[in-house]
């Protein structure tokens, strides 16, 4: 098997896998082609912005994604940090111009959990006076 560099990203619940080698410019995530999972538009523009940071298009990368957990939006941003993660140690030249475009800090925002007493995290139930 060819040399591949690994990075792992997480957002909310979704946790992304990410394997980036040399290769044809094939991108499959869970098996599937990528288009074929992320169909949002804007999605892949997202996935592509740690690529696009460094000046450079998929074509002469390999990147298989196994990705679980979560929903779309977590799903999209676990990818894109695992994605740049994997860049930046495939080449570590690229870290500053990463970091500038923000794509190197996880965001750690995750839901609020629900309080005993309240309908959600924050969501009182309705006053009645009688």
């Amino acid at each position: 098997m060819a040399q591949y560099f690994e990075g792992i990203g997480r957002r909310k619940e979704g946790t992304a896998r990410v394997r980036v080698s040399a290769g044809s410019g094939k991108f499959v995530v869970n098996d599937k082609q990528a288009a074929e999972f992320f169909t949002r538009p804007g999605d892949m523009q997202a996935i592509f912005s740690p690529l696009v940071a460094i000046g450079q298009d998929n074509s002469g990368y390999d990147i298989t994604v196994l990705v679980k957990g979560g929903g779309v939006t977590g799903q999209t941003d676990s990818v894109t940090l695992g994605l740049a993660r994997a860049l930046v140690k495939m080449n570590g030249e690229w870290n500053s111009s990463m970091r500038k475009a923000g794509l190197l800090t996880r965001d750690a925002r995750v839901k609020e959990r629900k309080k005993p007493g309240l309908k959600r995290a924050r969501k009182a139930p309705t006053y009645t006076k009688r």
